[in-house]
């Protein structure tokens, strides 16, 4: 047998196992739950683990019907579509177009560059120059040279400048632009065309890039291939890949956070026609914005909005995953944290809306469709799962208030098989693809101590509010004050007495041994992953 599907069905038989063991410990665990009985407040706390239980082994099933998707089901349409490469029998125009407010000139410089340098021959390149004039985010004699060098810049290398009146931030321009491109009146628009158009025909494409990402010169050409064979594709997105985590520590585990969900949940989403949009590297189909009237305004992640936009009206998306360009990640903490905030609260703010459409209107999408956009909508809940999983073992070893309702030959027996097939699926699959588990640990850690901005941004999100756009700083790498990081420090010593104070039952109490050594293992790892905050809050490391 080939050594390649004799590896194809052990995974397989390994993820069979992994799920039926999510699915026994999740019925152990609510029998357990409803049987035991304690006092109404230990009940709350016990109610309170078992909802962040339920929300993992969700989201992990989630995970691995991804996994299961592409091993299984890699020759099906979609797939077909991104592993081919197509010949194209003609170059249809492209319009490749930044949106950039208040960027870095270098780094503006660096991307326009790059679309210089693109290879694809009918192409018009455009500078959307979203930056507020308007307002004083500096002296008058510094903004007013910020774009006098915007225009040099985009004259020297020969790109379109495009400004409007300001609204809707990056969303907003795009449309704007499109309706630019419509030939439809937009108030106090500006065009500078530093690029010759020979042709009156209009862009069919548009590809869409953030100001620091720098595409390599044959982006657009696979692209517009896959998109020439499929007309119900609305859009087909790219990985987005940090280059400055060298000797920078949180884009390096920013880039690795980000790895993990552009490999098997992009692969697995692109093969149900659920893949949604992320805002950059991405290429679209102009008949398919106008059809849905452009991009959403009313979310900060206006990707994530505007792709439901796509599937509710009956178009396709797609995902390659062939790395054709790379960018900037954030570069400290407060950076970092900016950037998940903003995901986090646009992001469950469409939770809402898709909650409410699927009551409303379930058969608008296909099952498969409502899953996925179900477990995106809710990943940022994960700020709430952890404060929780890790509270709940100090509340047990400080004030003896119990959680988890079971003998601990019962934790063994069930939990032990679910975590061990669980990470064993989890890590061997990313090692397959090159992932080593240090680098995966530090996105797990990076991750975990976000924990504060997703409480807020989620809870926020659920009351309904919208935010606003907000670029992620680029060229600046600080540390943040301590008591900026409060929240994160205060589990940690919590954790940390939860410990000690576990210690000391064991030593006075000696019973129960097991639930103590238990829950005392868990308040060590809480506080080990805590403790990562002072190593991310100093994020440059010094070059050798």
């Amino acid at each position: 047998m080939d050594s390649l599907i004799l590896k194809r069905i052990t995974l397989l038989i390994i993820l069979i196992l992994t799920i039926t063991s999510i699915f026994s410990y999740l019925i152990i665990r609510t029998i357990l739950f409803f049987t035991a009985p304690y006092f109404w407040y230990e009940k709350i706390v016990a109610a309170c683990l078992l909802f962040a239980e339920i929300f993992i082994l969700i989201h992990s099933f989630g995970y691995f019907i991804n996994i299961f998707h592409v091993i299984m089901h890699s020759k099906n349409k979609y797939s077909n579509i991104l592993d081919k490469d197509f010949e194209l029998q003609s170059f249809p125009p492209v319009a490749i177009i930044v949106s950039s407010y208040k960027e870095p000139l270098q780094v503006v410089e660096n991307t326009l560059t790059c679309f210089y340098n693109l290879t694809y021959p009918n192409k018009f390149l455009y500078f959307l120059d979203d930056t507020r004039y308007d307002i004083n985010w500096d002296t008058p004699e510094k903004m007013a040279k910020y774009r006098q060098d915007i225009d040099n810049l985009c004259q020297r290398i020969g790109i379109n400048l495009f400004r409007r009146i300001w609204r809707g931030a990056k969303a907003g321009m795009i449309n704007d632009f499109l309706n630019f491109l419509e030939e439809k009146h937009i108030k106090g628009f500006t065009l500078y065309p530093f690029q010759e158009k020979k042709s009156k025909e209009k862009e069919k494409y548009i590809i869409v890039f953030d100001a620091d990402m720098n595409p390599f010169p044959d982006f657009v050409e696979p692209l517009v291939a896959i998109m020439e064979n499929n007309p119900k594709l609305a859009f087909a997105q790219t990985p987005q890949y940090y280059s400055n985590f060298e000797f920078n520590r949180v884009a390096r585990a920013s880039g690795l956070q980000q790895a993990v969900f552009y490999e098997y949940i992009c692969e697995g989403k692109s093969m149900q026609d659920a893949m949604f949009c992320c805002g950059t590297n991405v290429i679209f189909r102009r008949e398919a914005l106008m059809n849905v009237g452009g991009f959403d305004e009313s979310s900060v992640t206006e990707d994530f909005a505007t792709s439901l936009k796509f599937h509710e009206n009956g178009w396709s998306s797609a995902y390659l995953n062939r790395v054709c360009a790379f960018g900037m990640g954030p570069e400290d903490l407060g950076g970092y944290f900016k950037q998940q905030f903003r995901w986090a609260l646009g992001t469950v703010g469409l939770f809402r809306k898709i909650i409410g459409e699927f009551i409303r209107n379930p058969s608008k999408l296909k099952m498969s469709k409502w899953w996925e956009y179900f477990l995106s909508g809710s990943h940022y809940f994960v700020g709430w799962i952890f404060f929780i999983m890790a509270i709940c073992p100090v509340l047990y070893l400080i004030f003896g208030i119990p959680s988890f309702f079971a003998k601990v030959e019962i934790y063994f027996f069930f939990f032990v098989p679910y975590i061990v097939l669980s990470l064993s699926v989890f890590f061997t699959t990313l090692y397959q693809r090159t992932y080593r588990f240090k680098d995966l640990f530090q996105g797990i850690c990076l991750n975990a101590i976000s924990f504060p901005v997703y409480m807020k941004a989620s809870l926020l999100g659920m009351l309904g509010v919208k935010g606003s756009f907000g670029i992620t700083p680029k060229g600046q790498s600080n540390a943040l004050p301590l008591i900026g990081l409060w929240p994160q420090l205060s589990l940690l010593l919590l954790c940390f007495g939860g410990i000690v104070w576990g210690m000391l039952r064991l030593y006075y109490e000696r019973e129960p041994m097991g639930a103590i050594l238990v829950n005392s293992f868990w308040c060590l790892y809480h506080f080990l992953i805590l403790s990562t905050i002072l190593y991310f809050n100093h994020p440059e490391e010094s070059e050798l």
